[in-house]
């Protein structure tokens, strides 16, 4: 099965500059060939596919010869992504979506270089890329299976990092386990499942925000295009990232915890972008707790083990009782399920976490 590796290289000063020169190479070729489709369609009425797009490459680099600076097939790359990107905008178009046109890319916008095949051999700790040399990588973990292609990205603190995709990667070693668990994820508790388990909510940016708000509001005192100012800003991106290392860490370990010890694991299918539309005060909390991203490293983890992820229908699970099935309508605020009926007094997240349960269970016995 695909798998992807990611780690951070540590580039050397002339390293780096040829990396950065290389992104705004890339980041020209990505906005002429968004040009050339743009102003075909607006002035012939025609659509150039990615072929067509990928014969000017020969004729860029006779006008721009820097462009020989690059690996050919990074460079057909850059053109494909153009492509995708109207593939995808059509495809919104199509389904009555918001559309959002392609756009360029204006300075740092543009922070990855793609080797799809070959240009680059990994040995030890050591990455060989074509037109580079070789850097070196953090390997805190052992490359499994055959790596396919990789992507270098440059993040908005500048640190570099690769990710390698690769295939025939062996599954990961888990103990067999026959347990089943439904987890209701919510903003009291992070985490609720249905043997018990309380996993409570991290409120990182709570944590941090006094930080933050210092942080940005310094910022926007200093001058524009100011040293001082890109120095305030640096330290607010700083900020942000660990943020996303913390919402990160947090997931990966939970989610490997959570696939070690169940076979199936039942999640409701939210859409996140739905609920914060209709509770758009909810917004901040929902966005800070990640759960998108710790089902996203559950789905993934348990398809590597072999384990089963079943997703079921949200509506009605915190409403319903576990023991009598009957529909107990409660507010946000109602911490404590109470049935009127069958006298069950639960959390109300752990009713609606037995809930996820039975119906991720039926699910699979249907299947």
């Amino acid at each position: 099965m695909p798998k992807v590796f990611r780690y951070r290289l540590k580039p050397t000063k002339s390293q780096v500059a040829i990396l950065n020169r290389q992104l705004d190479l890339c980041r020209w070729v990505y906005n002429e060939t968004l040009a050339l489709r743009k102003n075909a369609w607006e002035n012939e009425d025609r659509t150039i596919s990615y072929f067509e797009s990928k014969r000017m490459l020969p004729v860029w680099k006779e006008s721009k010869p820097e462009l020989t600076e690059v690996y050919s097939q990074v460079l057909q790359e850059v053109v494909q992504r153009v492509d995708l990107a109207f593939k995808a905008f059509f495809r919104r178009v199509k389904s009555g979506e918001e559309p959002g046109y392609p756009r360029f890319k204006g300075r740092n916008w543009y922070d990855s270089l793609t080797y799809p095949q070959s240009g680059f051999t990994f040995k030890d700790n050591v990455l060989h890329l074509s037109k580079i040399g070789d850097i070196k990588v953090w390997l805190h973990r052992k490359v499994e299976g055959t790596i396919k292609r990789l992507t270098i990205r440059r993040s908005s603190t500048k640190k570099w990092y690769v990710s390698f995709l690769v295939e025939d990667a062996p599954k990961d070693a888990v103990p067999d386990s026959e347990k089943a668990v439904g987890i209701d994820v919510g903003i009291s508790n992070f985490a609720v499942f249905s043997d018990g388990t309380f996993v409570a909510n991290q409120r990182y940016l709570a944590a941090c925000e006094e930080k933050l708000a210092k942080a940005q509001s310094k910022k926007d005192k200093l001058p524009h295009k100011s040293p001082e100012r890109r120095k305030a800003a640096k330290k607010v991106t700083h900020i942000y990232e660990r943020l996303g290392n913390l919402r990160d860490n947090f997931a990966h370990q939970l989610s490997h915890q959570i696939v070690n010890d169940y076979g199936i694991i039942c999640l409701e299918d939210i859409d996140i972008k739905n609920l914060i539309e209709k509770k758009p005060y909810m917004a901040k909390s929902v966005l800070d707790a990640s759960w998108n991203r710790f089902r996203t490293y559950v789905t993934y983890k348990a398809e590597s083990a072999g384990r089963e992820v079943v997703l079921v229908n949200p509506a009605y699970t915190s409403q319903m009782c576990s023991n009598c099935g009957s529909i107990v309508k409660k507010d946000l605020s109602e911490r404590v399920h109470n049935c009127p009926k069958c006298g069950l007094v639960m959390d109300r997240d752990l009713n609606a976490a037995k809930n996820i349960l039975r119906l991720g269970l039926q699910s699979v016995a249907k299947a």
